[in-house]
């Protein structure tokens, strides 16, 4: 059956298109020492979103090429001083926990409606540079990368694809190596130590924690955990930059880097979810082996939401408090009073539902042998 929102949503990307070209060329447009000047606020502005200040100062630059009415031609329009020093936020908007990228959003749409031209095109350039400073400048480029999706229910494409370009080698490839640091002071040195096959062929190599089997590729659970919040933050700077500017998400670059990423995150955040699982599994039979969980038992299990691309855990009882004597029987009825709960709740998208349920399958199998 055709997809009736699929002409709706070509002509929604046509339009975003059509108005990131429209920015870019009126950018383009403007001298250079005017474009210096706006790529500086971009910046600022860019770093104030990133660190939700609680308040921001900005300016608008003295003169901008636009159109005028009743005119054919662009031409230099200048701002008058009283309107071009503005600022966005304060300690109260902090204190609601109103996020800055909102606040800004809603300061620039303002100034964009404004009846003097001159402001609302610079207003919109200012948008336009700092959004391109967010995708461009703040996040690392990746690897050229491929992915496909494990089956007909997943909608984020997280497996990679097999490269042949990838060598048991990577030695001479610097973007397929990290240097570490051996020793300190005099006796220090730098060694180059390449990545595995697997994890060159992910965007990032240098934030994959976990092989191909699950395994740990890193030096603790720390590291990796370390690992998964740098992507977080790397896909939050993508959500904020379109939240600010829909149109960003045509620029083949924003496209690229989002991609590349949203894959290796859902991949590497499910690894550490099955990671964490297989830990839980192998501390509950430890403890009760020495009769450690006679007075009650209740887990946390982790899993990957790749709707909020977090980690969340799902709570649920498996011995009441008091002196039960554990039996693992006791387990695999909870898990699977917690898979009836998983199947019927509405929160859990598709994938989501399917990630949690393995987890549950791999906790019931381990405990169902022994019971």
């Amino acid at each position: 059956m055709p997809d009736k929102n699929i002409p709706s949503k070509i002509h929604m990307e046509d339009m975003l298109k059509e108005e990131y070209e429209r920015q870019h060329a009126l950018l383009a447009a403007q001298p250079n020492i005017i474009q210096r000047f706006l790529e500086a606020q971009g910046k600022q502005l860019a770093e104030a979103l990133l660190d939700n200040y609680p308040q921001v100062r900005f300016n608008l630059p003295d003169r901008v090429v636009c159109s005028i009415e009743q005119v054919d031609q662009a031409a230099l329009v200048t701002i008058p001083n009283g309107q071009r020093n503005h600022t966005i936020g304060n300690f109260i908007n902090r204190l609601r926990k109103e996020p800055l990228y909102k606040l800004l959003r809603h300061g620039l749409n303002e100034l964009e409606q404004s009846p003097d031209r001159a402001v609302s095109v610079a207003a919109s350039l200012l948008r336009h540079s700092t959004v391109l400073h967010m995708v461009y400048n703040t996040l690392p480029a990746g690897r050229e990368v491929t992915y496909r999706t494990a089956d007909e229910e997943e909608t984020i494409a997280s497996v990679p694809e097999s490269d042949p370009r990838v060598t048991d080698s990577a030695l001479t490839a610097a973007s397929d190596a990290i240097v570490e640091e051996k020793g300190s002071g005099e006796n220090g040195s730098k060694v180059l130590v390449p990545f595995v096959p697997y994890a060159r062929l992910f965007y990032l190599p240098q934030w994959v924690a976990f092989g191909e089997d699950g395994e740990l590729l890193v030096k603790s659970l720390e590291e990796a955990d370390a690992h998964i919040r740098s992507m977080q933050r790397f896909m939050e700077v993508l959500f904020k930059a379109v939240a600010l500017a829909p149109y960003i998400s045509a620029d083949k670059e924003y496209s690229k880097k989002r991609y590349g990423l949203l894959g290796q995150l859902v991949n590497q955040g499910r690894a550490m979810a099955i990671y964490q699982t297989q830990d839980i599994i192998a501390r509950i039979k430890e403890r009760a082996q020495a009769g450690d969980l006679n007075r009650g038992l209740r887990l946390s299990l982790p899993y990957f939401d790749d709707q909020e691309l977090v980690l969340n855990h799902s709570n649920f009882e498996i011995i009441p408090a008091g002196r039960i004597m554990f039996v693992p029987a006791f387990v695999v009825r909870a898990v699977y009073q917690e898979k009836v709960k998983v199947s019927q709740d509405t929160r859990y998208n598709p994938s989501t539902r399917k990630h949690l349920m393995n987890l549950l399958d791999l906790l019931e199998t381990a405990f169902e042998m022994e019971s």
